[in-house]
């Protein structure tokens, strides 16, 4: 699944060629591999207003041996080595007039920024500001971050994460995440943390050592990724498909060192059978992905009951009857448990043709946000994570122009890969990410469709 345009763009004939014609030169992604650097530069911290976090986003970017610099003078100037990323504490910003020192921090920083670098800002949240000018000034930072994105070019990328107060110990494993390869693809976000109890010394290699994981969808395609990169990080998986994808199933399972458990989870006794697997083979599970989902494309007027329904039964009410079962088993659901859903770009920005899955991905988001504080209580999360356009085999059919256009169409001007998204998922499934709850994560390069 090779990106010939992108092979084209950076060859030597296509980098003169496109650099002529002005068309776009997609760069090749910094994406995760175990026992690499956290970063492949030195990252330069600022403050933008009276911010409380500059101290310890240090403490944190240094424990993970990374370089910390002091800021970038105003003239850009460029002695050192180009930074691997740029972080901003803006915190404590009350006025719009405040939002000037970002500029002044981030305008020569970000000139120095390497390929594939990141800019993070952290920032109080708007729904906790104290006057109109505050929430103002908390809230433009959501565009300013989108824009940067949209800026920035080779493989670089942005984000923003709202940092309540209370919920300070919860930044490092976010912090992290998209300062990484983890979070190539994750582009122009904005993630609100909750305040959670963190637990300290987390394996940065093998984060899920010694967790169970239940993917659902796991014989091929995104779901297969995401069995491959849970286990990687020391899950043993639980890969569930239907039994016609049973011999797919086998082969993922064995790959991955996991167990093969073949379901209908449309089925009325499905979420009892899997209650009872999980608690019998397994002693209970930690994660749970709610990754199988269908398409039955047609326009709304053309539309048969059938196609309807059976999207939103795999998509939609699966996911709420077997989180709603697992919940409902005494110690099943193992004490810091992460539910991960996964819905999708068309969920959130609609899609011709897809009505059906359209609503059915929305609903994901719907679910995710209202079941956040009873998962809270539990001290367990449930998030979600919306694809963009994922290159596979699936994709590979379509015809040439209306793929083309569905991987271009975003600030990294390519196509995701089923990793990424499985990155994204596997983040959210660390015991370091107790503080992201109820949040849902585009995956798409941030595509220029949608919010």
């Amino acid at each position: 699944m090779s990106d010939w345009y992108r092979e084209f763009a950076n060859s030597g004939f296509g980098s003169t060629i496109t650099k002529q014609l002005g068309l776009p030169r997609p760069a090749v992604l910094r994406r995760y591999e175990p026992g690499e650097p956290l970063l492949p530069g030195p990252v330069v911290v600022g403050s933008a207003g009276e911010g409380r976090l500059r101290e310890q986003l240090t403490t944190v970017l240094r424990d993970a041996g990374v370089t910390v610099q002091s800021p970038v003078t105003a003239d850009g100037a460029t002695d050192g080595e180009k930074l691997g990323a740029v972080v901003l504490d803006a915190t404590g910003l009350s006025t719009p007039g405040d939002l000037a020192s970002a500029h002044d921090f981030l305008a020569p920083a970000i000139k120095r920024l390497r390929a594939s670098g990141r800019v993070l800002i952290l920032a109080d949240p708007p729904s906790e500001a104290g006057s109109p000018a505050q929430a103002a000034a908390r809230q433009a930072l959501d565009g300013l971050v989108r824009s940067i994105g949209k800026e920035l070019r080779d493989g670089s990328t942005a984000n923003l994460v709202y940092v309540p107060a209370g919920a300070e110990g919860s930044i490092a494993g976010p912090v992290r995440f998209f300062l990484s390869g983890r979070s190539a693809y994750v582009d122009g976000q904005v993630v609100t943390l909750s305040s959670a109890e963190v637990p300290e010394g987390e394996d940065a290699d093998r984060p899920l050592a010694g967790k169970v994981a239940v993917v659902t969808g796991a014989a091929r395609g995104i779901g297969a990724s995401i069995a491959r990169v849970l286990s990687r990080d020391g899950a043993h998986v639980v890969a569930v498909d239907i039994p016609a994808a049973g011999d797919k199933l086998a082969e993922v399972a064995n790959e991955v060192g996991g167990t093969a458990f073949q379901l209908d989870i449309t089925a009325d006794d499905a979420a009892p059978r899997l209650v009872e697997h999980v608690r019998e083979r397994h002693g209970g599970v930690d994660v749970v992905v709610h990754n199988a989902g269908i398409t039955r494309d047609k326009l709304l007027v053309n539309m048969d009951a059938a196609r309807w329904n059976s999207v939103m039964a795999v998509n939609l009410q699966a996911q709420l009857d077997l989180t709603q079962a697992l919940l409902d088993a005494d110690g099943v659901l193992k004490d810091g448990a992460r539910i991960v859903c996964v819905s999708s770009q068309s969920g959130i920005a609609g899609n011709r043709g897809q009505t059906n899955y359209a609503a059915s991905k929305a609903g994901v988001i719907g679910m995710v946000r209202a079941w956040a504080p009873e998962f809270a209580n539990r001290k367990a999360t449930i998030n979600a994570v919306a694809p963009g356009f994922i290159v596979t085999d699936m994709t590979a059919k379509m015809p040439l122009g209306t793929r083309e256009v569905g991987s271009r169409l975003n600030s990294l001007q390519q196509g995701g890969l089923p990793v990424d998204v499985a990155e994204t998922i596997a983040w959210l499934a660390q015991p370091g990410s107790a503080g992201v709850n109820g949040q849902t994560v585009r995956v798409c390069g941030q595509s220029l469709l949608g919010a």
